[in-house]
């Protein structure tokens, strides 16, 4: 029996390490530099969308068509 608690304890700490390391991923990306550029339509991203996201690499119009294609997927 105490190995059945072992192993949950286990799978307990695996879970919270992927998770903290989900966590840092995402700080890290939104720490990084975006483009001024827009990777999609390669027009210049919006000055209000790069002060509200300094990370942005989209415009607001390629980010939101990119949003919804990936919904559609699913």
């Amino acid at each position: 029996m105490k190995l059945g608690n072992f192993a949950f304890e286990l799978a307990d700490l695996r879970t919270e390490q992927e998770r903290a390391t989900g966590i840092r991923a995402a700080q890290a990306a939104l720490a990084g530099q975006g483009s001024p550029i827009c990777l999609a339509c390669e027009e210049e991203i919006e000055p209000e969308r790069r002060l509200a996201l300094p990370s942005a690499k989209r415009c607001l119009a390629c980010q939101q068509r990119l949003e919804r294609f990936k919904r559609r997927r699913r």
